[in-house]
């Protein structure tokens, strides 16, 4: 009943959309089916297994506040589903005898329709929103503080996402809580939504407010301090009946998202192997080795996923020297050679990576290895520089593309480069390591000045 409170509409969003995504799967499979199929037995097992996936990848659990982004990596997890149900049918019952051309024809047009209507659904709400005000949370927020500003600045900037702060109660210099006041006010002007400041509220204060917005179909939500272990990601879960919170989630633990991960690696590490590294490897090693004596390939020990060592491929840029592994490569390094320079500053001696991607030790996008003597060094001297190895390595990185890349020259360079590896940890989506692939061959067309 809380999703039909005060003459809103927002309970109806998700049922509707659920009943025109089966419809569209249903209505499309009379042109490409149900002619060979039974309707009744199609329609039920479809229907079906769309729904209890559905259920699986939270594909209609899409908030007004939720990120384009995570629109599209729930059609990316439901559409996959899809994918293996329809393909799992024509295999289950081989007798209907369906063409592979229908059942590719009915899952990209279904997937277009559906794809169509969940972003059509998606901004017309939020045009809804900020065009005609309706459909919007009353808000206050009880505590001004830094993170209580930021959030009603947020609140006013982003008018199409529905929330009208009404209030914002300032708490901090008041030697006693009138929290009667607050909750006269709530009621007064149908507020529905309460935002605390655990910062400047004791626990006392905290457990009155809770009581207070259950009692009132009131929806309450806490403000951490930046500063706080709870401004971070984590993970509600119960031992029996203890409550724990896990401190750092990460994205990639999830099997489907690693499944999703790896299949891409495999596949983009193929294309490149294939297509590029296939004559390009036979034409460098001619010239690698008409400049200088020595191996075409340079392999060096890094450290990868779980901290565990591997070999590293890139092609030879430097003359055959001791320091290799000591020593970072620095600007205008007399060690590089003159085909070296040429491949350095394309990042052409990165391509055979590809092979540590196929292999399984690297992943195309993800935090840039390190060797072993800097791994060392950082690991002592960079606070949370190990947590870059929760995830494999990668050939470029949110960190690269973002300007840390290539050698560091100060601590700020690789305290940078920790900071970003780390939120690309946290944060990772199918639809970031596409945004990392596409900012990464655009540096490489505009040439970058730290590639030497």
């Amino acid at each position: 009943m809380v999703l039909f409170q005060q003459h809103r509409y927002s309970g109806l969003i998700r049922p509707i959309s659920f009943i025109a995504d089966l419809a569209c799967i249903n209505i499309l499979a009379v042109f490409y089916f149900l002619k060979e199929a039974p309707a009744l037995n199609f329609v039920l097992l479809i229907s079906l297994g769309w729904t209890i996936t559905a259920l699986i990848s939270q594909f209609y659990e899409v908030y007004r506040f939720s990120f384009i982004t995570r629109v599209f990596n729930l059609l990316v997890r439901q559409l996959l589903f899809f994918t293996l149900l329809v393909f799992a049918y024509s295999g289950l019952y081989t007798n209907l005898d369906l063409a592979p051309i229908s059942i590719i024809q009915y899952i990209g047009l279904t997937s277009l329709f559906i794809s169509f209507s969940k972003y059509a659904m998606f901004f017309l709400l939020k045009r809804y929103r900020g065009n005609y005000k309706l459909n919007n949370r009353n808000t206050v927020i009880i505590g001004a503080n830094k993170q209580g500003v930021l959030l009603e600045n947020f609140f006013k900037s982003t008018p199409h996402l529905g929330f009208q702060n009404k209030k914002t109660f300032c708490v901090k210099n008041s030697s006693k809580l009138d929290l009667e006041s607050i909750f006269s006010y709530i009621l007064n002007n149908k507020i529905d939504e309460i935002y605390c400041s655990i910062s400047e509220l004791d626990n006392r204060d905290l457990l009155a407010i809770v009581n207070f917005a259950d009692n009132n179909l009131k929806v309450v939500k806490f403000i951490p301090d930046s500063t706080q272990v709870l401004s971070k990601k984590l993970k509600h879960d119960f031992y029996g009946v203890i409550p724990v919170l896990t401190f750092r989630m990460i994205p990639l633990n999830d099997p489907f998202s690693l499944l999703l991960k790896r299949v891409f690696d495999i596949i983009f590490s193929l294309i490149i192997i294939i297509f590029i590294l296939s004559w390009l490897t036979p034409i460098l090693a001619v010239i690698i080795r008409l400049e200088s004596k020595g191996p075409v390939f340079f392999t060096q020990l890094r450290n990868g996923y779980n901290y565990k060592s591997f070999k590293c491929f890139k092609f030879r840029s430097m003359v055959i020297n001791p320091a290799a592994d000591i020593i970072q490569v620095t600007r205008n390094d007399n060690r590089i050679t003159k085909v070296g320079k040429f491949l350095r500053k394309t990042s052409i001696d990165e391509i055979p990576q590809f092979f540590n991607v196929f292999l399984g030790d690297m992943s195309v996008v993800g935090p840039r290895p390190h060797m072993l003597s800097h791994t060392e060094i950082y690991a002592k001297s960079i606070n949370k520089f190990m947590v870059r190895h929760f995830v494999k390595p990668g050939i470029t990185g949110l960190a690269q593309v973002s300007g840390f890349r290539g050698e560091v020259e100060t601590e700020k360079d690789i305290i940078g480069r920790v900071k970003h590896d780390i939120f690309y940890i946290e944060n990772w989506s199918f639809f970031l390591d596409t945004k990392i692939i596409v900012q990464t061959i655009f540096n490489f067309l505009k040439g970058e000045e730290k590639a030497y």
